[in-house]
C-alpha cells in the first residue's frame, strides 16, 4: 500500500463519520419540517389550510404564474412524499446502500463513491456550503451583501422553498442540460429511452467525453445564477457568483449521478436547512434572519464546512492516485 493509499484511508475515517452525522440530521429534518407547515405559527394568521390562486415556477429563467387555486397544506404533502421517495432511492443506490458503502470506505478507504448516491449527495452538499461560506466571506469583505427577495409570510416562504427543487431542478437541469445530452450523445430514438436519459444521463447514454457536457453544466449553471437576480421577485446581485457555482455543482450531480441526487442536493440547501432554521425561531420567539445566527446553526455550519474540506481533499485525492493508477 502506497503513502498515498494510506492518507486517503486515514481521512476516510472522518469524512465517513461526518457524513453520516449530516444523512442522521437530514433525516430528522423530515418531520421538522411537516410540524412548520402544520404546528407552528410560522404562517402568523395564516396556517396550512391557507388557498392560493397562483402556482409559482422558475422554469429556464422565467418565473411562471399557473393560475389555479390550491391549499398550501396539500401541495406540501405531495412534495414532502416526492422527497422521501428520492431520498430512499439515493439511500439504496445505485450498487450498494448508504450503510454498506460507508463500510467499505472506512475498511478500503479507496474511491467507493460511485457506489451510493447518498454519500455523493453528502460530498457534494458540504463542498457546495465550503464554497458559498467563503465566497460570503469575500464578497462582505468588499460590501457585497447577499439578501432574498422580500416575503409577506414564512409559511408560504417555507413552501416556495420546499417546492423549489423539484420545480427548478426540472426546469433548469433537465430541461437545459437533460435534453441537450440527449440530443447530443443519443444513439436510440425510443421515448422510453429518452426518459431514462432524461432520468440519468450519465448512466444511459453514451459519452465518450466529458469536453461538451462541462461546458454545458458551466453554462447552464451560470444562467442559473443569473436568473436568481433578473426573476420575478429577485435576489441582490451578491447571490449571482454563490447560485452560478451552486448550478454547476447541480449540474453536475445530475449528470453523473441522476435526476434523484441533483433533487436531493438542492433540497440539502433549502428544506433541510430551513427546516431548522424555523424550527429555532419558532422555539426562541425570533425572526428566522436571527435564527442564522444561532449556535445550533453555527455548530451546522463548522460540520458542513469541516466535511466540505474533507470531502474536497478526498476527492483531490482520489483523482490523483486514480492518475497514478493509469499510469503505472
Amino acid at each position: 500500500m502506497s503513502h498515498l493509499d494510506n492518507i486517503i484511508r486515514g481521512i476516510a475515517i472522518p469524512f465517513s463519520a461526518l457524513t453520516s452525522v449530516i444523512f442522521g440530521l437530514m433525516i430528522v429534518s423530515f418531520p421538522l419540517g411537516a410540524y412548520a407547515i402544520f404546528n407552528s405559527g410560522i404562517g402568523g394568521d395564516i396556517d396550512y389550510n391557507f388557498p392560493l390562486e397562483k402556482f409559482d415556477i422558475f422554469i429556464a429563467g422565467v418565473n411562471l404564474q399557473l393560475p389555479f387555486e390550491y391549499v398550501i397544506g396539500d401541495v406540501f404533502v405531495i412534495a414532502w412524499s416526492i422527497f422521501i421517495i428520492l431520498f430512499v432511492i439515493s439511500f439504496l443506490g445505485p450498487k450498494k446502500n448508504f450503510m454498506n458503502a460507508i463500510s467499505d470506505i472506512l475498511s478500503d478507504g479507496k474511491n467507493l463513491f460511485s457506489d451510493n448516491y447518498m454519500i455523493n449527495i453528502i460530498k457534494w452538499f458540504s463542498i457546495l456550503v465550503l464554497i458559498s461560506a467563503a465566497i460570503t466571506i469575500i464578497q462582505e469583505s468588499f460590501g457585497i451583501v447577499t439578501e432574498p427577495p422580500h416575503t409577506s409570510n414564512n409559511l408560504i416562504l417555507f413552501l416556495q422553498i420546499s417546492l423549489a427543487p423539484i420545480t427548478e431542478e426540472i426546469g433548469f437541469r433537465l430541461i437545459l442540460i437533460g435534453i441537450p445530452l440527449f440530443l447530443i450523445y443519443s444513439h436510440k430514438s425510443s421515448i422510453k429511452f429518452f426518459f431514462k436519459s432524461l432520468w440519468n444521463p450519465y448512466s444511459n447514454l453514451h459519452i465518450y467525453e466529458n469536453k461538451k457536457s462541462i461546458i454545458l453544466i458551466i453554462v447552464v449553471g451560470f444562467f442559473f445564477g443569473i436568473a436568481h437576480v433578473i426573476s420575478g421577485e429577485p435576489w441582490t446581485s451578491g447571490k449571482i457568483l454563490q447560485a452560478s457555482l451552486g448550478g454547476i455543482i447541480l449540474g453536475w450531480v445530475y449528470f453523473r449521478y441522476g435526476l434523484a441526487s441533483a433533487i436531493i442536493l438542492h433540497w440539502a440547501t433549502n428544506y433541510f436547512i430551513y427546516s431548522y432554521l424555523f424550527l429555532i425561531s419558532e422555539i426562541n420567539g425570533i425572526s428566522v434572519q436571527n435564527a442564522t445566527s444561532h449556535s445550533m446553526i453555527g455548530t451546522f455550519e463548522i460540520i458542513l464546512i469541516i466535511s466540505g474540506i474533507i470531502s474536497l481533499t478526498l476527492l483531490l485525492l482520489n483523482h490523483k492516485n486514480s492518475k497514478k493508477s493509469l499510469i503505472q
